[in-house]
């Protein structure tokens, strides 16, 4: 990733949710001159996390920034700052993006008996969401999986962890999953 500035930092935030974290945050960077050059947030339960990638023309201590962020200590943030420093490359796979979907009845273990079987197929995920409502469990993970993997094979292989678990799991091509999942509007 190459950011707006020469000097770049990771940014993370968490905090009990409520109106106006995001312009708190961005106030801050801006104040400072800084670009957000990619972000991601999200909210879990009522606890807001976010994580960023800002850049400034000038150097700045990470520590100092986490301080300014964090403000007011009546806001509750816990606030996380450090240099960034673009990982280290590695030899260019080509992959495809799969949406995974899981949901049955919730026990302990399930996150990880399916992401455990993902990192022994060298897949990458990207996104990944979880909730559970009453008895049910819902998994969906954006995955990156190597070209060269056997889908046929990683399907049987999912559909076996998910009967043993009493789950339906589905692997869609990410374009599908967004062409049959996507909002219509009419007019």
């Amino acid at each position: 990733m190459k950011t707006q500035f020469p000097h770049a930092y990771v940014l993370n935030v968490l905090t009990g949710d409520h109106p106006g974290i995001v312009a708190a945050i961005t106030r801050s960077v801006n104040q400072r001159g800084g670009n957000i050059d990619a972000c991601s947030q999200t909210v879990v339960e009522g606890f807001f996390t976010l994580i960023m990638v800002i850049s400034f023309a000038q150097p700045v201590e990470p520590d100092a920034l986490a301080s300014e962020i964090r403000g007011d200590p009546a806001h509750g943030f816990q606030v996380v700052a450090r240099k960034f420093v673009a990982p280290v490359s590695k030899p260019v796979t080509a992959v495809d993006r799969f949406v995974l979907t899981a949901f049955g009845k919730d026990k302990p273990g399930i996150v990880r008996r399916f992401s455990e079987y993902l990192a022994g197929k060298d897949i990458n995920i990207l996104d990944l969401f979880a909730h559970r409502q009453g008895d049910d469990f819902l998994l969906i993970g954006q995955l990156e999986i190597p070209a060269a993997r056997d889908l046929a094979l990683l399907q049987a292989d999912l559909e076996q962890i998910a009967a043993e678990e009493a789950f339906t799991v589905k692997l869609q091509h990410e374009n599908i999953f967004v062409a049959t999942n996507q909002l219509r509007f009419e007019r």
